[in-house]
């Protein structure tokens, strides 16, 4: 008898254990992944390319996003390969929705620095959407070249 309330136990646990992995968040991938690359070249002397990604990991629950970043760069001579390195990182970016729920998402970078950019790096929208309802929030988030972001989210309307 003492075997068969081991076991009981044992399943028990197990369920509560099991039970909120089941209602785990829902993490998905943004679609809109882009990769830039910029290139230092010299005449008879080193060239460096270094390409910089960026996507985004969306929380489909909490509408709390990451920014993902990975880099490589890459400098050689006329003949060989001398240096390569690699780095990326996700940063935790706030909720878009301040409730729980069902949400979809997609994200879009701007342009590598170039003329037309007017702060400097740019900076990305993020797009949210209620699956449930008839409900859209899109947010702008730019670099204000002072070391921190701006950002704002608007509610859409519906005509």
């Amino acid at each position: 008898m003492n075997h068969v309330m081991k076991i009981g136990f044992g399943i028990a646990a197990s369920f509560m254990v099991l039970a909120p992995l089941a209602q785990a968040d829902d993490f998905k991938l943004s679609n809109n992944q882009r990769i830039s690359c910029s290139r230092g070249l010299a005449a008879g002397k080193l060239n460096t390319a270094t390409c910089r990604s960026y996507a985004y990991l969306f929380n489909a629950k909490t509408s709390e996003y990451f920014r993902c970043q990975v880099s490589l760069a890459l400098t050689r001579d006329n003949k060989e390969v001398i240096n390569v390195q690699a780095d990326g990182s996700c940063t935790r970016k706030p909720r878009i929705f301040d409730t729980d729920g069902n949400y979809s998402f997609d994200a879009t970078e701007t342009e590598p620095p170039n003329t037309n950019s007017f702060f400097g790096p740019g900076g990305y929208a993020i797009w949210a959407s209620d699956n449930n309802s008839q409900k859209i929030r899109g947010c702008i988030i730019i670099s204000s070249g002072l070391g921190s972001d701006i950002s704002k989210c608007l509610d859409m309307t519906f005509q």
